[in-house]
């Protein structure tokens, strides 16, 4: 994938469920491919909405309808069907922290209610985290934002909910009673190394563990998107918009 364009291949695979374009009659209302182009152009470089070149649209009009397709959950579902190719011969959990810009500050404190921001203050400043749930190849299933200062096992059940697979790998950071009793329970193979305080020492698959470099490598591609590198979206659902948006680009490559 081109850094603002798709190639017709990956144009194919997901026109069927971009909304919008309906023919009115001086022909198509809107082009959604480059519409598309537009936010991959966004989510690549970083710029700012006013710096989108003029073959890409009116920055306006693309800012706009970006955030009409975050109320409406069209980049979540899209992610969703792309992810029902998914192989779960073994599911992934982790979680990435990025910076937040300055700018990303001052979000009105009635506009989405107290949690809108998911800003995060810590030594390092302010920051989002991006909790993922990836498949056995490493691709994006599930992905929720949270502050910075939020704990990984606190997002863990929610990542793996309805999620069948083989077996489930995630570092010592996950190994807690509840979380390791629920996979469990359900039938999924345990592959989280055990923390040093336990009193006993529960095993797990050492060679399967180390397949796990898979969901790193996953976030390393993630963060190639500047505007997920750095995060400069005042609200937290804007953010994560171009975050699934920047995991619908990987699953397409």
């Amino acid at each position: 994938m081109n850094c603002d364009a798709l190639r017709d291949d990956q144009w194919e695979r997901i026109k069927g469920f971009v909304p919008g374009g309906t023919k009115g009659k001086r022909g198509p209302r809107t082009d959604n491919r480059t519409f598309l182009d537009a936010l991959l152009w966004m989510a690549r470089s970083g710029g700012r909405w006013r710096d989108l070149p003029e073959r890409l649209g009116d920055y306006r009009s693309v800012k706009r309808r970006y955030y009409r397709w975050i109320e409406m959950g069209v980049l979540d579902e899209m992610l969703a069907v792309l992810a029902r190719e998914a192989d779960l011969e073994w599911l992934m959990i982790d979680s990435t922290i990025v910076r937040a810009h300055q700018h990303a500050a001052g979000a009105r404190k009635e506009k989405g209610g107290p949690d809108a921001q998911g800003l995060g203050r810590s030594r390092g400043g302010l920051s989002t985290k991006i909790h993922a749930a990836t498949e056995a190849l490493g691709l994006p299933i599930r992905l929720i934002g949270t502050p910075g200062q939020r704990n990984d096992i606190a997002l863990a059940h929610d990542l793996v909910e309805g999620i069948e697979a083989d077996a489930m790998l995630a570092d010592k950071g996950y190994d807690a009673d509840h979380l390791v009793e629920r996979i469990a329970e359900i039938g999924i193979g345990v592959v989280i190394p055990p923390k040093r305080n336990r009193k006993i020492q529960r095993a797990y698959d050492t060679e399967l563990y180390k397949e796990r470099n898979r969901i790193e490598r996953f976030f390393n591609k993630l963060k190639q998107f500047r505007r997920v590198a750095t995060r400069y979206d005042k609200l937290l659902a804007n953010f994560m918009g171009f975050v699934k948006l920047a995991a619908i680009a990987i699953w397409l490559k």
